[in-house]
């Protein structure tokens, strides 16, 4: 198994070359005064060190070990509290944190790099800061100022961590019908009683303190989902000087045995009681939950492309050491036995079309932090607007379409290294299980589907999609002369006319047929993402084209031969989830449930 180093190269290349980052900062009020090139750049060198010095050769070892629970006590794996703490130092958990409350407030394209070397590092552990980002960001926009002055320094420092408790034994996805009470208090506090499961980093020895956010009914609330309200929980009540005082009144009831990220605390939260306090306004829950999900779900998909990334260095190294057979065009290394397996055409296949989606997923990510930060900082309404309705519809793409990619990637690297992948030492099988879970958490893939397809695109009339659309529009026309873009815009054209056609197509069936959603939704989002990816692709051929001839070192060659082989193989996937699409809900719906 290669040892994971951060790919600083590529991530230059996409913020500075692809999306010129430095000027979208410049063009921020809210981001410029935080960060310039070279404070960027200094970030990112930091940051390789500490992901592949301290996260990655944790990696195994804690997956071996896990995370141990002892009456109610969590117990991290060895080597958890002394990575946390090194993060804690360096202040890594504020990196995109609001400065008036200790935060570094950097933009979200470059905090994004950050989370994928941590997730490739180590995603167990990158789950921890990952959460108390997502409670950080909720309680930033709907927290009363007198929980963000109270809570939000200690996150961002690090010395407390933030946990986010929504599902319940009975109740996933539809949390409507979650039954967590909270009991409003004289003291304006209120108390919590219910169970929460599947809660990330809800108890470990690493912190402090533990923030968790719960979501729950008020007494006299509305049924369904706007009946929802959101709580702060601590582990420990804060005095009111700061310092902490009785722990609350609920606990961790057992852990969750697990597929994958073995060495995150995945809990059972039992609340008795427990003091709580309201975030925002009453069955107004759903809202806050929904701003950090933005940030969340790109986050996931972010972990899939860090899996991905990681089974990429290893299989390729190993594609160059492993010598099997020769090439069919002859020996290529006739002083050896046989030749490297590189040389074989299914060898590349794999290899090429996990460069393909770990370059161009990297790009798609930071396409969509670019959005989000203009929706953040900037201060044109018009253009605020226009950044959120993009956030809104391409943030389920992100979530489901990089992470179904990412395990695509880490089987296919697995498939490289042959029975050695199978085998637990060359941590290839890690990789592939580590990455299961973002297919499921922060709402299963298919739930994406369905919110991308129904809400986003039929619920806005196609309005929301025509905003993409016409990004990838203007994009053809303004290089419509380039003669190094040419053979690919003709190819993105018709990709974006076959996607627009079927985005027709099922609005229309909508209306007639509420199954239509439904049948069409998981095709549409893989077609939507293989189209983004072909967009991602010709943004970095225009970057690469002009260094190309001149490049002794075969990095910006590499882009422009990638792009091809993204477009001739890959690509063409859009043609036959299409034809899927169009053949509606009929073969899916037909059999009884006696006959499935």
């Amino acid at each position: 198994m290669a040892d994971y180093q951060a790919p600083l190269r590529e991530m230059r290349f996409v913020l500075n070359e692809v999306f010129d980052a430095p000027a979208l900062w410049a063009s921020l009020p809210g981001v410029a005064g935080n960060v310039d090139p070279d404070t960027a750049d200094a970030i990112l060198e930091e940051a390789g060190k500490i992901t592949a010095g301290v996260l990655a050769p944790l990696n195994r070892e804690a997956d071996e070990q896990g995370c141990r629970w002892n009456d109610g006590d969590v117990t991290t794996p060895e080597g958890f509290k002394e990575a946390y703490q090194t993060l804690v130092e360096g202040g890594w958990n504020g990196l995109g944190g609001n400065p008036e409350f200790g935060g570094m407030g950097m933009p979200k394209t470059l905090v994004a790099q950050f989370e994928e070397m941590m997730q490739a590092a180590n995603m167990s552990f990158g789950l921890a800061p990952m959460l108390t980002a997502g409670a950080c960001v909720a309680l930033d926009a709907h927290g009363s100022p007198e929980l963000k002055e109270k809570y939000l320094p200690k996150l961002y420092s690090g010395e407390w961590s933030g946990a986010m408790d929504l599902t319940e034994p009975h109740a996933g996805t539809d949390l409507g019908i979650i039954r967590t009470k909270a009991e409003p208090q004289d003291d304006g506090s209120y108390r919590i009683t219910g169970t929460k499961i599947f809660i990330t980093w809800g108890e470990h020895d690493m912190a402090e303190n533990i923030v968790h956010l719960v979501l729950a009914k008020l007494p006299d609330a509305p049924k369904g989902p706007k009946g929802i309200s959101m709580f702060l929980v601590p582990k420990f009540l804060v005095n009111d000087d700061g310092s902490l005082g009785e722990r609350n009144q609920f606990g961790c009831g057992s852990l969750e045995k697990k597929m994958g990220i073995k060495a995150s605390a995945t809990c059972v939260m039992n609340y008795d009681g427990a003091t709580g306090w309201l975030v925002g306004e009453e069955n107004k829950g759903l809202a806050a939950m929904f701003t950090m999900m933005n940030y969340e779900r790109l986050g996931v998909g972010i972990q899939g492309l860090g899996a991905a990334e990681a089974s990429l260095q290893s299989a390729r190294e190993y594609a160059n050491e492993r010598i099997q057979s020769r090439a069919p065009t002859g020996a290529r290394q006739p002083d050896k036995a046989a030749d490297p397996i590189l040389v074989h055409p299914d060898v590349r296949r794999m290899l090429m079309t996990m460069k393909s989606f770990v370059e161009g997923g990297r790009a798609f990510s930071t396409y969509v932090a670019s959005w989000l930060d203009i929706a953040k900082f900037s201060e044109d309404d018009q253009q605020r607007e226009h950044a959120d309705g993009m956030v809104a519809l391409l943030t389920p793409v992100a979530k489901a379409f990089l992470t179904d990619r990412g395990l695509d990637t880490t089987i296919l690297g697995q498939q490289v290294f042959g029975g050695h992948g199978f085998i637990r030492e060359w941590g290839q099988e890690q990789l592939v299980r580590d990455c299961r879970i973002t297919q499921i958490y922060e709402g299963t893939n298919g739930i994406q589907a369905m919110d991308l397809m129904g809400r986003k695109v039929v619920g806005s009339e196609g309005k929301l999609f025509e905003l993409f659309a016409e990004d990838v529009t203007n994009f053809i026309e303004q290089n419509s002369m380039d003669a190094a873009l040419r053979p690919y815009l003709e190819s993105l054209a018709a990709a974006l006319e076959r996607l627009s056609d079927v985005t027709e197509l099922v609005i229309k069936q909508a209306g007639e047929n509420p199954e239509a959603v439904g049948a069409a939704a998981v095709d549409y989002l893989d077609m939507f993402g293989y189209t983004a990816l072909a967009y991602m692709w010709a943004k970095m051929v225009k970057a690469a084209a002009e260094k190309a001839g001149n490049d002794t070192s075969g990095f910006y060659t590499g882009k422009i031969k990638t792009a091809r082989f993204y477009y001739d193989r890959l690509l063409p996937r859009t043609v036959a989830l299409a034809e899927g699409i169009r053949s509606g809900e009929g073969a899916m719906m037909a059999p009884d449930a006696s006959e499935i």
